[in-house]
C-alpha cells in the first residue's frame, strides 16, 4: 500500500540534508507539499529545494532558528500564507551530540540539549496548533532517537533530552486527541548521513555487528515511518514510538 498525502502540508525542521532531507523527501514522494528548513547552510537547503522539485515535489524552503520562539512563528506564518495550511509537524533539528562522561558536561550544554528537544517542539506545536484544532486534523511526529532505549553510556545529556521529548509526545498525544491531531515518535538508530562521514571506521564496524538485520539503515527508511505516522492510515495511532533500528532495541 502507497500512503496517500495528497493536499497535506508537511514541516521537517533541520531538514536541508541528512536524516531531515530524507524525511522530506518521503514525504513529498507520498504527495505533500514540503517545508524544507535551515539555519546556517543556505547552499545545502538550496540543493535539498532542487533535488525534491526535480523529483517534482512541491517544496519551500525557509530560514529559521527553531530553539528561537519569534523565528518560529514567522516561520508557521509563512508556510501557512504560501500553502493555506500545515498539517504534518516533523521537529527533527539536532545540535552536535558529543559522547562524554557526565562529569565533562556542564549544565550549559545541558540545557542546550532540553532547549533543541524538549522546548523547540514545545515552540512549534504552539504555533501549529491553532490551525491543526481549527482544522479538526493534525500529525506531529518527534524524530528522538534509539539513545533512550538503549540506554547509550557517555551521553546522558542527549539521552536525557530524548527522553522528555517522548515523554512531552506521549502527554500531548493524549491531550489533542480530541482533536483528532495524533502525536507520535520516530527514534532512528545511528543511521549513516553527511554528519558521519568522519566518524572511526572501527566505530562504525562495531556498531554495523549489534544490528540484528546485519545492514545499515537508509534515511528513507526513518522517512517511510515517518510517512505512515502521517498517514490516513496510522489515523488511530497515536502516543507510539516507531524504532527504526534494524532490531536493536532490547523490549
Amino acid at each position: 500500500m502507497s500512503f496517500s498525502l495528497s493536499k497535506k502540508v508537511a514541516l521537517v525542521t533541520g531538514s536541508s540534508r541528512g536524516l531531515g532531507f530524507g524525511i522530506a523527501r518521503s514525504l513529498g514522494k507520498a504527495g505533500a507539499k514540503v517545508v524544507i528548513n535551515y539555519l546556517n547552510d543556505r547552499e545545502s537547503g538550496e540543493q535539498a529545494l532542487k533535488k525534491l522539485k526535480a523529483d517534482r515535489i512541491h517544496a519551500m524552503l525557509v530560514r529559521a532558528d527553531v530553539s528561537d520562539p519569534e523565528q518560529i512563528g514567522s516561520l508557521v506564518e509563512a508556510v501557512e500564507e504560501k500553502f493555506g495550511s500545515l498539517d504534518i509537524l516533523v521537529p527533527n533539528a539536532t545540535p552536535d551530540q558529543p559522547q562524554k562522561p557526565i562529569g565533562e558536561y556542564d549544565a550549559e550544554f545541558y540545557r542546550q540539549m532540553y532547549d533543541f528537544f524538549v522546548m523547540s517542539p514545545f515552540h512549534l506545536a504552539k504555533a501549529v496548533l491553532p490551525g491543526m484544532k481549527k482544522r479538526g486534523y493534525g500529525r506531529i511526529i518527534n524524530i528522538t532517537s534509539e539513545v533512550f532505549h538503549c540506554s547509550v553510556p557517555q551521553f546522558s545529556a542527549y539521552v536525557a533530552a530524548k527522553g522528555g521529548q517522548i515523554g512531552w509526545s506521549r502527554s500531548m498525544a493524549n491531550e489533542l486527541a480530541p482533536f483528532e491531531i495524533t502525536v507520535n515518535t520516530v527514534a532512528p538508530g545511528w543511521i549513516p548521513t553527511e554528519r558521519h562521514e568522519n566518524d572511526p571506521k572501527e566505530e562504525k564496524d562495531a556498531y554495523l555487528q549489534t544490528i540484528p538485520l546485519g545492514r545499515w539503515g537508509k534515511p528513507e527508511d526513518v522517512g517511510n515511518a515517518v510517512s505512515y505516522f502521517a498517514s490516513d492510515e496510522a489515523s488511530f495511532i497515536t502516543g507510539q514510538t516507531l524504532c527504526v533500528n534494524g532490531g536493536r532495541t532490547p523490549w
